[in-house]
């Protein structure tokens, strides 16, 4: 007797486009998702939101609906497009009415950005003899710190318009908080190529950084086959410029990690194609992916946004759902559509003039094309 096959467990994906040129991208993800999914034989299932964006804000005065946490609280993950149109709604009350409140909500404590120097990107950094880097060379793992530390919302304004008007807004970090980003980031090391940079401020910021570096000190301990080195962030974003070859995963707190994070993927070409995850590492509740680049309303409804960003973000949610298979299929992918000679379509930011949607299919016929010639 036959048994039968192990059906593939369903995933449910919330899909919220956001703002600007999200909206555009989005589409492309979910293309080359749908794509990985007929590969692979996944189950997703998608639902999509509209709000979250400038248009919703302007009908309810809100960013979100009040009964969000129930709507979204069940999904496996959020796959999320960009938020911000400043012109319309202040950055503060967009992120503050959203992004934000999806990251403390649902206790999305590592933010993750990994950035690779990709087949086809010229990184705008040389080597010391002036020689470019090669693809791949350019290899790091941001995690930042995602819920509490500078970000904190602890604070306030006293004789607001006066001359003795005072703003105050504090630091926070604990030892759950500090620990279970810093045990995430070795973990990772781990896996990787055994090395973790720590950033840090502790010649300045004379209270919560050094306790940042003990904690480090602390949780090095439990790991002696990860090599582990710290930098000030001053002289850490100067490393970055001069020797970014040399970084493997990178963890800091949540402002550090925020300026880190966008340098990275900057040293790699473009961060038009930089993903970024938000994770709750023990799944009781839904993670968030996203890509670095925004909503970029200087380019939005032109259908020039390249969507490699959103598309990689797919990837990582894939992967954090239990098919890295997938994840690194749809990485070759997009590696063999950026590649010289391949004849696929560019965006302007990587000096073509192809559309968004153009550089969306030309990845997913990509994928189709390697599982054909590996006969899948």
């Amino acid at each position: 007797m036959t048994a039968s096959p192990i059906p593939a467990p369903v995933h449910r994906i919330a899909v919220i486009p956001g703002d600007g040129i999200g909206t555009e991208v989005m589409p492309e993800g979910l293309r080359v998702l749908e794509a990985a999914a007929s590969r692979f034989g996944l189950d997703l299932r998608f639902e999509t939101f509209d709000f979250a964006c400038w248009p919703y804000y302007e009908r309810h005065g809100a960013m979100l609906p009040p009964d969000w946490q129930d709507l979204l609280g069940g999904f496996d993950a959020i796959y999320f497009g960009a938020v911000g149109w400043p012109e319309k709604i202040p950055d503060h009350v967009s992120l503050w009415g959203s992004l934000l409140q999806f990251r403390r909500a649902f206790d999305q404590y590592v933010n993750l950005r990994p950035a690779r120097l990709m087949p086809g990107v010229r990184s705008p950094l040389v080597r010391a003899d002036g020689t470019p880097y090669a693809p791949g060379e350019i290899d790091m793992l941001i995690v930042r710190e995602n819920t509490e530390g500078e970000y904190s919302s602890i604070g306030g304004r006293m004789f607001e318009g006066t001359e003795r008007e005072l703003v105050v807004q504090e630091t926070v970090m604990t030892r759950h908080g500090v620990d279970r980003v810093l045990r995430f980031a070795f973990e990772q090391a781990r896996r990787r190529r055994g090395r973790l940079t720590s950033a840090t401020k502790s010649n300045g910021i004379a209270i919560t950084m050094p306790y940042w570096d003990e904690r480090v000190r602390a949780m090095a301990a439990g790991y002696p086959d990860v090599a582990v080195d710290q930098y000030h962030i001053d002289i850490l974003t100067a490393h970055f410029v001069q020797r970014p070859n040399r970084f493997d995963v990178v963890v800091a707190s949540n402002l550090f990690g925020d300026i880190l994070s966008d340098l990275a993927p900057a040293c790699t070409g473009t961060i038009g194609i930089a993903p970024s995850a938000n994770l709750n590492p023990e799944r009781r509740f839904p993670s968030l992916f996203e890509p670095v680049h925004g909503s970029a309303p200087d380019i939005a409804g032109r259908g020039i946004a390249n969507p490699i960003g959103q598309i990689w973000s797919g990837a990582l949610m894939l992967d954090f759902l239990g098919h890295r298979e997938a994840h690194d299929a749809i990485v070759r992918a997009i590696e063999a559509a950026l590649a010289p000679g391949s004849g696929a379509p560019r965006t302007p930011d990587l000096g073509g003039r192809a559309g968004t949607a153009d550089l969306g299919r030309a990845i997913a016929e990509a994928l189709r094309a390697e599982a054909l010639c590996a006969g899948a």
